[in-house]
């Protein structure tokens, strides 16, 4: 299984989660308060208010995984914008738990073949 396929989108739920809720209350979170599909195979990650936990939900064929990273010394640096959700790429998730800032970590932007020419 390839978690982070071309097609799969990576969704921060921006602002503290209570990280007491399990699977079953984070896919009602997202399909309620986000408008989102919880069973779209879309990542969609959640932060605790101390920011030193990271729960990743996602469906997967037959059923939701429910992934989870504790910091036991650093925190995430989480985005604190306005908004209730952000989209990020798979490298910018990947940057965001390897403890990176990942709105301000940029790559060279993708290459496009057809501009080339």
């Amino acid at each position: 299984m390839n978690l982070l396929g071309p097609q799969t989108r990576v969704w921060l739920v921006l602002g503290a989660t209570d990280m007491r809720k399990a699977i079953n209350g984070l896919s009602l979170m997202v399909a309620d308060r986000l408008g989102h599909d919880a069973f779209s195979g879309h990542l969609f990650a959640f932060c605790n208010r101390g920011r030193t936990l990271i729960k990743i939900l996602y469906w997967d064929r037959n059923g939701f995984c429910l992934w989870q990273k504790r910091l036991e010394k650093h925190r995430f640096t989480w985005p604190g914008s306005e908004a209730e959700v952000m989209e990020l790429g798979a490298r910018e998730l990947t940057w965001l738990l390897d403890g990176l800032d990942p709105l301000q970590a940029r790559g060279h932007p993708k290459l496009e073949y057809s501009t080339l020419f």
